[in-house]
């Protein structure tokens, strides 16, 4: 074996190459300790679980809904090409290259921006304490699908008489003439009429009070489903680690394509679908003089795709070193935006049967809110012999989604937490994932009584999305590709991939993205107008200041973090900044092989000495840290 003097005849950067270097075994410690995908389609099949979820299904069709169908498409689809994709893509290869996920990673690319972390890491937080709550709503559902058998509780408001259903209720498809309904005899038009399926929702699976200030009891049925969800992410694959969990994210990635192909085929031949989907796909142009539209279509491409909020950064992480990413981002992408309009499809389509059977437009015909799934595809069910196999089948796919999502966002949050602090949180990960869940579970019960889906579009807008999400992956994409530099990274990708990227990327990256981000953040505060639940509910301007307050509670960790660092690092000013803006990158025991390679262009036989003296050098330091 060679000694350090030979090594350092053989090429002058080999004796601080050495210094450097770590042995093939070491890099297999390091994967034991922190896990890895069991193969690459693994990664890939996570990434679609995580991207394709509830933001697919429910979320997308919802506010393409609410933003007047083709208006929205125009921000989404610019956002798509010049922020989404290469974010995606940039924020999945940072994971996989120092192989580490969450709040350490951009403090490892310029130390002052050390806050976006944090800022993700609340984010995360957030979205997983109102995300599970659309989980709980189709946890109801499910278990009321067996409560009527052989028919289903809101197939007619007969079966609400007396408790969920009131005088406006209506079903066109009952056999009773509108003129002989009950909204006729009590002085209601019939566009002012709510079906079965509007009423359920409201009165009976949200008993929905009157404000943001009436918040009522929490509802213990609700309740219940919270519980049973959260168990389900901590049991189901959270506690066994999410790179273990590859055979179950296959099934959940592939089997909702199933159950929306079934549901499409029925709602495209129903009356009136296609006046639901020339809603869609037509363009009011007076609505892009609005803000909502924009921030709502460039950050739904955002949370869609999970940018922004550390879970592909986490996600990243576990690859092996010479994944190609590049690949998989663009497909993965690709796959997340057709499921977005592929389910978009069976909602509007489903929408243009509803304005049919009321004869009202396709905008007119039930309240834009979080809750637009939960009228549409009820709906479409009662249309499809048995109804009961078809509702079951609908929620069960719904289960999945947002399990998975869940399962993906909270490994998110623990790996971000525990990759910051290993040495006292990875020997206890299973209690801390598990005090974790409580927590949130009880954060989450504000959104489970009467006013409770007031409180959740809050979150839905203030905590995870809108202007909070655009300002962390604006200062995420600042200190990766403007303080780091993205042409260094753009070494580092070709470490891993083998080849050299586009040019598209690194102008979207360093150009186009931020000055999109900025453009929409801006235009928003401009245009401002306050949100609204449906058409008729305008939040209060207290309920405003929570929302900011929620923003903010994410926000003000980059200037917070950065003043810190300013004033407790020793040295001037100057010296203190360019420490801030110096990377302090501790890359995974592959990318400093490779590093080694192209640096020091050694050949096999050098790396092969160097990977010997660091060989010898494990009996004079301390073996890297590793959990039972």
């Amino acid at each position: 074996m060679g000694t350090a003097t030979e090594n350092e005849a053989l090429n002058p950067t080999i004796s601080t190459t050495v210094e450097r270097t770590v042995s093939a075994k070491e890099r297999e410690e390091e994967e034991n300790t922190r896990g890895t995908w069991n193969s690459q389609w693994d990664f890939a099949m996570s990434c679609v679980a995580y991207a394709i979820g509830l933001g697919n299904v429910w979320r997308f069709p919802y506010l393409c809904f609410k933003n007047g169908g083709g208006a929205f498409l125009i921000p989404y689809f610019f956002s798509m090409f010049v922020c989404g994709i290469p974010l995606f893509f940039l924020e999945v290869s940072v994971g996989q290259y120092l192989g580490v996920g969450g709040m350490s990673v951009v403090g490892q690319l310029a130390p002052i921006l050390k806050g976006v972390g944090y800022s993700a890491m609340m984010m995360v937080f957030l979205e997983n304490v109102y995300y599970i709550i659309v989980v709980t709503w189709t946890l109801f559902y499910l278990f009321n699908t067996f409560t009527d058998l052989p028919s289903l509780p809101w197939s007619d408001c007969y079966k609400g008489n007396g408790s969920w259903a009131n005088d406006k209720c209506w079903s066109p498809d009952s056999g009773i003439p509108f003129n002989q309904s009950t909204p006729f005899q009590k002085g209601f038009i019939e566009s002012e009429s709510e079906t079965a399926v509007e009423q359920f929702w409201n009165n009976e699976a949200l008993n929905i009070s009157g404000g943001l200030d009436q918040p009522g009891m929490v509802q213990w049925d609700l309740f219940a489903c919270l519980v049973f969800a959260w168990v389900v992410a901590d049991l189901g694959v959270i506690w066994k680690g999410l790179h273990n969990s590859g055979k179950i994210l296959w099934f959940s990635a592939i089997f909702p394509y199933v159950v929306l192909a079934i549901l499409c085929v029925k709602a495209l031949t129903l009356d009136g679908a296609m006046n639901g989907l020339s809603f869609l796909f037509t363009p009011q142009w007076e609505r892009l003089l609005e803000a909502q539209v924009w921030i709502d279509g460039g950050t739904q491409i955002f949370f869609s795709y999970g940018v922004g909020i550390g879970a592909l950064l986490a996600l990243g992480s576990y690859n092996k070193f010479h994944h190609n990413c590049h690949r998989d981002a663009i497909i993965v992408c690709c796959i997340n935006t057709f499921t977005s309009f592929f389910s978009a499809t069976v909602i509007f389509s489903i929408l243009g049967y509803m304005a049919h059977q009321k004869g009202v437009e396709v905008g007119d015909v039930v309240k834009s809110g979080p809750g637009l799934a939960f009228l549409v595809y009820p709906e479409v069910v009662l249309t499809i012999a048995p109804s009961p196999l078809w509702a079951c089948l609908f929620f069960v796919m719904l289960l999945t989604l947002g399990i998975d999502s869940q399962f993906c966002g909270v490994e998110a949050l623990m790996t971000g937490l525990v990759d910051n602090w290993p040495e006292v949180l990875r020997p206890h990960r299973k209690k801390f994932t598990l005090c974790m869940t409580i927590f949130m579970c009880l954060l989450g019960l504000p959104m489970i009584t009467r006013g409770g889906v007031f409180v959740f579009q809050l979150m839905d807008f203030y905590a995870a999305s809108g202007m909070s999400l655009l300002w962390c992956v604006f200062f995420q994409t600042i200190a990766i590709c403007w303080v780091f530099g993205a042409k260094k990274f753009y070494g580092c990708i070709e470490q891993m991939i083998g080849y050299r990227v586009n040019m598209y990327w690194y102008v979207c990256w360093v150009f186009l993205s931020p000055a999109f981000m900025v453009f929409v953040f801006c235009f928003y505060f401009i245009k401002y107008t306050p949100i609204r639940y449906g058409n008729d509910y305008e939040y209060p301007v207290w309920g405003e200041a929570l929302g900011f307050m929620i923003s903010l509670s994410s926000m003000l960790w980059v200037p917070g973090y950065a003043i810190y660092f300013m004033v407790t690092t020793p040295g001037t000013w100057r010296e203190v900044l360019k420490i801030g803006t110096t990377a302090v990158i501790k890359p995974r025991a592959d990318a400093i092989i490779a590093e080694a390679r192209v640096n020091a262009k050694l050949s096999d036989v050098e790396l092969s000495l160097v990977e010997n003296k660091a060989k010898d050098n494990e009996e004079e330091q301390p073996p890297p840290y590793s959990s039972s």
